[in-house]
């Protein structure tokens, strides 16, 4: 996709790495190796959609992959929620984490919705 910029240098990336990051380090320690194990695979799968379909050659193709990071920004969400429920982090580690979701999946919705208007 020749006039948009690497996908390193787009914000959505970088802040989806940054989620990926924390989510790592919240269950480091977790015993729950199918758990951790979801969650992780959830969170990688929000910026490698993105790199991947900036690696497509048409806008439709890099939208449907901005929109299955969309869904992986929803699934690290309710994960992080169940671990709430579960007593694995704290409210304030669940309420910071969802709302890094949140902005990230708005920023996803706006990028799929500009690539579909060209």
């Amino acid at each position: 996709m020749s006039d948009l910029k690497d996908f390193e240098d787009m914000k959505v990336w970088q802040d989806a790495q940054a989620l990926a990051c924390e989510v790592y380090k919240d269950f480091q320690n977790s015993k729950d190796f199918s758990f951790k194990d979801q969650i992780t695979r959830a969170a990688v799968s929000i910026s490698n959609n993105i790199a991947e379909g900036a690696e497509r050659s048409t806008s439709t193709e890099f939208s449907r992959f901005l929109d299955i990071a969309k869904g992986s920004t929803g699934e690290v969400r309710s994960m992080y929620r169940l671990a709430q429920r579960l007593n694995l982090l704290s409210l304030e580690t669940v309420e910071h984490r969802s709302a890094l979701c949140v902005e990230i999946s708005k920023q996803l919705a706006g990028f799929a919705k500009y690539l579909r208007a060209k």
